[in-house]
């Protein structure tokens, strides 16, 4: 698989590069802020507008070494201007011209900092160099060593639904029930009688299912959970993207749930299945039953960065562990984003991970790591990779940037905009990219830390530094 892209192909790379119809081929215009002193049109055409609804992705026009580039001066003016809050914290940035790599902008670049869930980025990016974009993780079924037992094995797949597979959905894409269904037809067909064992075996993940990086306030607030091999829905109690509890135990939930199903597909055949699922194994020759399979790998990753889904991105950086010959633990995910994103052709030297999701304080990359991860993931012949430039969240509408830009001062970036957002109570963070309107792809990374009280605040902050870039002429 293709890594790293040179620099003779980079004008080729934008040319395929799929962003949303909203970067539309034409430079994008902005809203006029007033008093911002960015050059904007006066008058904006139809097909400029912000665009009120996402339409789906297209080829971009490849940005040209002739289109202007914004004064680094100018636009550091207007930077600072946004990047200020009154309280606690401080701003780290790095603007960076796609195209080119020219540094326009930078405020701390090189600082270590904990930037939240868009550390996501790096385990999206480390997923899809380690593994095919449409790899797909099995949940099985297979007989047990003892007569009557069937034993369900977790692949990884932590986005399994309670009901019936859904082919048109990420999360829910393999079904507990219909792999209940495919099971009771095998075990009718083999004249198995009462009573069926459940056992769920979930050791393909290693190690300690909690991290000692989280804190206690997140585990029970429902930000993360125990990482399992299988889980239904992220190990959201009820299904869906939360915010609410999870479970402590996904594996044991999501046994239970198949459980429950294969006990209702095998009634009909008079054959009963033992009330509790419980932990076990199969022998390494099993005969398999029944299988389900995931959402291709690339989709989970779009729904892992537009649902910001930190189980999910555990369970990823596992996987990418496992893909590389490595435990998939969490000192092998770690290990391994680490050094998928190196080979990349980030410096890593100075970087530090306490997590692949984001909660951990233990964790220490730069701006100007996570913008030349961007500026990679733009500029990269890998359509896997370049996938996750694309499938970032779009300002003002999708993911967890749906609900942001819809104040007047910054909807000129609606559409424009596509970045990995990340909050905790003392940071907030915004990486991504915006084409400015003479054509350029900028690349960029802001981050707040040491907030007390001003969170709020400071994103509204970065929100706007984002928007003067979509905006930008800056001469």
């Amino acid at each position: 698989m293709s890594r790293v892209f040179s620099g003779a192909l980079l004008a080729l790379a934008f040319a395929v590069l799929l962003v949303p119809l909203a970067c539309y081929a034409l430079p994008p215009v902005a809203e006029s802020m007033a008093g911002s002193g960015v050059e904007r049109a006066e008058a904006v055409p139809d097909y400029q507008e912000p665009p009120s609804e996402l339409e789906g992705t297209g080829p971009v026009s490849a940005p040209r070494p002739e289109d202007p580039m914004p004064d680094a001066v100018r636009l550091g003016q207007l930077l600072d201007e946004e990047l200020s809050i009154e309280g606690s914290g401080s701003f780290h940035a790095v603007v960076s011209d796609a195209l080119t790599g020219t540094v326009l902008y930078e405020r701390g670049g090189s600082t270590g900092l904990a930037p939240a869930s868009n550390l996501k980025v790096l385990t999206a990016a480390a997923a899809l160099s380690a593994m095919d974009a449409d790899t797909r993780f099995a949940t099985t079924v297979l007989a047990g060593e003892e007569p009557g037992t069937v034993v369900l094995r977790g692949g990884g797949d932590v986005l399994l639904t309670a009901g019936a597979s859904s082919p048109d959905t990420v999360a829910g894409r393999a079904g507990l029930a219909t792999l209940a269904q495919r099971t009771a037809a095998a075990l009718t067909a083999d004249g198995t009688g009462s009573p069926v064992r459940v056992r769920v075996d979930d050791t393909l993940f290693t190690g300690p299912a909690l991290s000692d990086a989280w804190g206690a306030a997140d585990v029970e607030a429902g930000e993360i959970a125990p990482v399992h091999a299988l889980a239904v829905s992220s190990a959201w109690a009820e299904e869906g993207t939360g915010p609410g509890p999870r479970v402590d135990d996904a594996a044991l939930a999501a046994a239970q749930s198949y459980r429950d199903a294969l006990a209702e597909a095998l009634a009909p055949a008079g054959i009963d299945v033992e009330p509790v699922a419980e932990r076990g194994t199969a022998p390494a020759d099993a005969a398999a039953l029944a299988e389900v399979r995931s959402a291709p790998l690339a989709e989970q990753v779009d729904y892992m960065l537009l649902n910001s889904d930190n189980y999910l991105a555990e369970a990823l950086a596992r996987l990418t562990a496992s893909a590389t010959g490595r435990d998939a633990s969490f000192a092998g995910g770690i290990e391994a984003v680490q050094a998928e994103i190196a080979e990349l052709g980030v410096d890593t030297s100075a970087m530090v991970l306490g997590d692949t999701n984001g909660l951990s304080a233990e964790t220490s990359v730069s701006a100007a790591q996570l913008t030349s991860l961007m500026r990679i993931l733009l500029t990269t012949s890998d359509p896997d990779l370049r996938s996750v430039a694309g499938g970032l969240p779009v300002a003002a509408l999708s993911g967890t940037l749906a609900g942001r830009y819809d104040e007047a001062a910054d909807s000129g970036a609606a559409g424009i905009v596509r970045a990995k957002t990340g909050t905790l109570l003392a940071v907030t963070a915004l990486s991504g990219y915006a084409t400015d309107a003479d054509g350029r792809v900028l690349v960029f990374t802001f981050v707040a830390t040491g907030l007390d009280g001003n969170t709020m605040a400071a994103r509204n902050a970065v929100d706007a530094a984002a928007a003067v870039l979509a905006g930008c002429g800056c001469r």
